[in-house]
């Protein structure tokens, strides 16, 4: 996984006028879920990053693991969770969860299909149904991309979930997910039918 540097500042004050008001200045309200507790509960702790430095991480394909530096205190973290506003599209709230080498994370990997697939030199149409597969691993043994190969799916047939193995990831996204399928066009159709005319 990639990383990236963000710097944050603490949080004097919580709520909604609070967060509205630290909006307006291009402030992002953000929590962080760490190793700390209270009464047996992960306690969140409350920051803001300007939007500005965001976007950078926000609006990419890439995932990151994300080096937070708030006010001088260094934690490693993943984006757990973006709220967006229904209407704007404009982020109002990021969740964190701090990770370390050890312990294992779940989250959303890009999948990538690599080949040309026999389906598609048969006339058919690759179509990618999932952008992202969950996987549960330490941090620095998430890749970048899920690459999965598609030369030998035919016509007709699908690549689930179920179907897939990583080395070192289990995968948390449910086995009968449809991953990819060739589907038939107009143009395979017409030559299936023109084979078993000749035959």
């Amino acid at each position: 996984m990639k990383e990236f540097t963000l710097n944050g500042q603490k949080r004097e004050t919580v709520g909604k006028k609070a967060a509205r008001l630290l909006r307006k200045e291009g402030l992002i309200p953000c929590n962080i879920y760490g190793e700390k507790k209270e009464d047996g509960k992960v306690v969140a702790e409350t920051f803001t990053i300007a939007m500005t430095d965001l976007r950078k991480v926000i609006y990419t394909p890439h995932i990151y693991v994300v080096n937070l530096n708030i006010e001088g205190e260094e934690r490693k973290a993943v984006i757990k969770e973006l709220q967006f506003h229904p209407v704007s599209d404009a982020v109002l709230h990021v969740d964190f969860y701090e990770v370390n080498e050890e312990k294992p994370i779940t989250i959303g990997i890009p999948v990538k299909l690599n080949g040309l697939a026999q389906g598609v030199r048969d006339g058919g149409k690759l179509n990618l149904s999932i952008r992202k597969i969950n996987v549960t691993a330490p941090y620095k043994q998430i890749p970048e991309t899920l690459d999965i190969d598609v030369t030998n799916l035919e016509l007709g047939k699908s690549i689930k979930v179920r179907d897939l193995s990583f080395e070192g990831l289990e995968l948390a996204t449910s086995g009968d997910v449809v991953v990819c399928s060739v589907k038939a066009t107009r143009a395979s159709r017409s030559a299936a039918a023109a084979e078993a005319t000749e035959e």
